[in-house]
């Protein structure tokens, strides 16, 4: 316990992270609201993506993707955390706000397995614990875009094998939520604009004003 104190107190930024339980708070209580009589977000184009549920495990590894580059940069860029934090609240509150005025699902899930086995089982556990409405923008898009978007401004991650491996993986991540049929192609489109407007907010907006502060010797708060 005070091995926990003393990191919180050396790394005051780490509270930034309470976004996280406020914004699942929120989704979850939205998804018992949004069950039905919703603008479904699927197109023809939609029917000649295939499912593939070999794609599951790339989509469940977001979550864990989220959080290790978090606790990287907990300790190694506060300022970094802050803003890759700040980027994820906005992009993902904005997200559900507009779900709770526009309510949206998607009608893709199969409504059988092509066959039973570990993908699969995994496949319906995701279905389970999540629902198919709620899916515009794709806040799967969001989250990778902001986790690229920190990896390539944070300074120990700037080489090209970290930026290139993080943006190649993030692309595999966005590929899955297709091929498993958790969000409609126009979920995945309209997560882009909507993830760089959260960009430039954070890191042009606020960051400059933040950039022209003076900068203490010390770990900023």
């Amino acid at each position: 316990m005070r091995a926990i104190q003393t990191f919180a107190k050396e790394h005051p930024h780490m509270w930034w992270a309470l976004f996280l339980p406020a914004y699942l708070l929120a989704f979850f209580a939205i998804e018992h609201f949004v069950t039905g009589d919703y603008w479904a977000t699927q197109l023809p184009v939609d029917q000649l993506i295939p499912f593939c549920p070999y794609f599951i495990f790339p989509y469940m590894s977001w979550s864990p993707l989220l959080a290790l580059l978090g606790i990287y940069l907990i300790v190694k860029d506060p300022e970094g955390f802050r803003r890759y934090i700040w980027m994820l609240a906005i992009s993902f509150f904005t997200a559900t706000l507009f779900c709770v005025l526009v309510p949206n699902g998607q009608d893709l899930r199969p409504t059988e397995m092509p066959q039973e086995n570990i993908f699969t089982w995994a496949v319906q556990l995701t279905y389970a614990l999540d629902t198919n409405t709620n899916v515009f923008p794709s806040v799967h898009v969001l989250g990778v875009i902001a986790a690229v978007i920190a990896v390539w401004k944070t300074p120990g991650l700037r080489k090209w094998g970290w930026r290139l491996g993080t943006a190649l993986y993030g692309l595999v991540i966005i590929a899955a939520t297709l091929l498993v049929k958790q969000h409609a192609l126009l979920d995945v489109v309209a997560s882009i604009p909507w993830g760089f407007a959260s960009y430039w907010i954070v890191y042009h907006v606020i960051g400059r004003r933040r950039d022209a502060l003076p900068q203490p010797s010390g770990q900023a708060e």
